[in-house]
């Protein structure tokens, strides 16, 4: 662990280069959590906002291609067209803990917390700042924290649970069980949705606010099956008027889209960049090779006829040999010769939110409840409504095809939805084959991790 604590000291230089966007004023480069951060409004926003720059400013970190392709890689949604080894152990199932992007994405999500840990500490011994803005923030804070620690635990398993700033302390810290690591997000989300307000704080939705917090809250609701909370929590981001599903699809991923409960501003944008995932999966020219493809028989092939989701969400090119093959293409802007800005990285979206809602009331034998929640995805994706005789087992499946369809190649979703209902082994085996194991669903903790901190375990599977 200590390499993860010198990587975390000199992120403030990175904060402080990256936030601008976000907001005025950037932080002191030697003193990111001194006391003096958190007298001043600018200076606490900036020391909690900064993080949002941070986690956007660099391709191939954890809040973009890693956590949106690689994970689609391990599932069933996409594969890279050659060989290319840092992509191949995803795609293959051959994570060894000292594989590359196994080891950033642990090292990004550790100092993404300790900046939250820093930012909660602050603010809440914090005496001058405005009430308002003091609350927004240590809102903001334990959200973040909340989110970093869900997809620390979804990924690794039980890892540290790591809440203040002391390096020598939590550099020796153990795993911690999974289910406590959920309590403690369980309990900071809900005190971010007592602290934080309705509206978003730049009237973008650039910053979390309470609808987000719910959001995450009722996803955390559904991995730890307690249905009726999961249900109850994402009918009150469903019901927010700040909030709808799109009829055109092509403007879901837009920036300020009225579906997007929280994005990620472009931070890195030379050459006319927008997001990353838009530079890396959109071919250069309408001849160009496709380097991230969508596989063609696990989830093209799912689609019903007419769905709107192929149409708009995917693209396609033909090979000299004729045959077709799709990429992604929720995102259309590899780069603007203008210089606009249009679409923003989608973190979280309303979609999701009937999603968690059908699948905790067809668990609560709730089947019209549940139906209904699918059916409002499924018609604006231009389908029929599923039939009135479908039973609670064939309804499941039926929400997780449309998660599939839906949310391929956002945030893992694909991946964490085939292991928390527990049917990794029967979707993904036939299809790894050899390479295919059951704890396979946890990634190895990393090398360097555990080289440092003696009281660090290695998951099964990896010793």
């Amino acid at each position: 662990m200590k390499r993860i604590h010198i990587f975390l000291f000199t992120l403030p230089l990175i904060f402080s280069t990256a936030c601008n966007k976000y907001v005025d004023t950037p932080l002191p480069k030697n003193e990111l959590v001194s006391d003096l951060v958190f007298t001043d409004d600018k200076a606490a926003t900036s020391a909690v906002t900064g993080v949002y720059g941070a986690m956007y400013s660099y391709n191939y970190q954890f809040a973009n291609i890693l956590m949106n392709y690689l994970t689609a890689m391990q599932a069933d949604d996409m594969y890279y067209y050659t060989s290319f080894a840092n992509y191949d152990v995803f795609r293959e199932n051959r994570l060894l803990p000292s594989s590359q992007y196994v080891q950033s994405m642990f090292a990004n999500l550790y100092s993404f917390i300790y900046q939250m840990n820093a930012c909660v500490a602050g603010l809440s011994d914090a005496k001058t700042l405005t009430p308002s803005v003091r609350s927004q923030l240590l809102g903001e804070s334990y959200f973040m924290r909340s989110f970093f620690y869900f997809y620390l635990v979804n990924l690794y398993g039980d890892v540290p649970l790591i809440t203040g700033t002391d390096y020598k302390e939590n550099g020796v810290k153990p795993r911690e069980k999974t289910a406590v690591v959920y309590d403690t997000i369980i309990s900071n989300l809900k005190s971010a949705v007592q602290l934080m307000g309705d509206d978003y704080p730049t009237g973008q939705r650039l910053r979390p606010n309470k609808a987000a917090a719910n959001a995450l809250l009722a996803r955390v609701y559904l991995y730890t099956k307690q249905w009726a909370l999961a249900a109850s929590t994402a009918s009150l981001v469903i019901n927010d008027s700040r909030y709808s599903l799109l009829a055109d699809l092509n403007k879901v991923f837009l920036a300020n889209s009225e579906e997007a409960i929280f994005q990620l501003e472009p931070i890195n944008i030379t050459g006319g960049r927008n997001t990353w995932e838009g530079l890396t999966s959109t071919p250069a020219s309408a001849t160009a090779t496709a380097y991230i493809r969508l596989d063609t028989l696990h989830l093209i092939a799912k689609y019903e006829a007419n769905d709107q989701r192929l149409a708009q969400w995917t693209g396609f090119r033909k090979t000299a040999a004729g045959a077709t093959y799709y990429f992604p293409y929720k995102y259309k802007v590899r780069t603007d010769p203008s210089g606009q800005i249009t679409e923003y990285s989608m973190v979280m979206r309303l979609a999701e939110q009937y999603f968690i809602r059908a699948e905790a009331r067809i668990q609560q034998s709730d089947l019209d409840g549940g139906r209904a929640d699918l059916n409002a995805i499924r018609e604006r994706a231009g389908l029929q409504d599923l039939p009135a005789t479908l039973s609670k087992d064939a309804l499941l499946l039926a929400v997780e095809q449309e998660r599939h369809v839906e949310l391929f190649a956002e945030w893992g979703h694909r991946w964490f939805d085939l292991k928390r209902t527990g049917r990794s082994d029967a979707v993904l085996g036939p299809i790894k084959g050899a390479n295919w194991q059951a704890t396979d669903t946890l990634y190895p903790i990393p090398a360097n991790a555990i080289s440092t901190n003696i009281n660090l375990t290695q998951n099964e599977g990896y010793n």
